[in-house]
């Protein structure tokens, strides 16, 4: 429970810091335009604190699904692939904030980098709701 509370601290202060990177970062190049560093700060409040929060208060009575190994590869996979999810969204935005140009084979390499972090990302949310599903229907 704890190791949950701990890093749903951690994932909001990289939020609010990714927040206010977003803001600054923007204003010092006078960009206006869409950029993905806009959805950084949501991205981590949202997969970050608040799904950590939500697993917290249903695991806060269930101590053998929280010390579960089901439990310890979603955690492990997820705080793999959630930090990699977001340096991806950063890179993209740095680059359109700043308008650098990419070959087609940088473009294309960001991208699949982005989308194997979806994928990581979509097999530890599986796994989550695994265990939410233990969880309910266990009682």
């Amino acid at each position: 429970m704890k190791k949950l509370i701990n890093t749903a601290m951690i994932y909001m202060i990289l939020a609010l810091v990714m927040g206010v990177f977003y803001r600054e970062f923007t204003k010092f190049y006078q960009f206006t335009g869409i950029t993905t560093l806009s959805v950084t700060h949501t991205h981590l409040f949202i997969l970050g604190v608040f799904l950590l929060l939500i697993l917290a208060l249903f695991l806060k009575d269930d101590i053998h699904l929280y010390q579960s190994s089901l439990f310890q590869k979603f955690f492990i996979l997820y705080n793999i692939s959630l930090p990699f999810f977001i340096v991806m969204l950063v890179t993209r935005g740095i680059v359109e904030v700043l308008n650098i140009p990419l070959s087609h084979s940088m473009d294309a390499m960001i991208a699949g980098i982005a989308g194997l972090s979806h994928i990581l990302l979509t097999v530890s949310l599986i796994l989550y709701f695994i265990i939410l599903r233990k969880k309910i229907y266990s009682k």
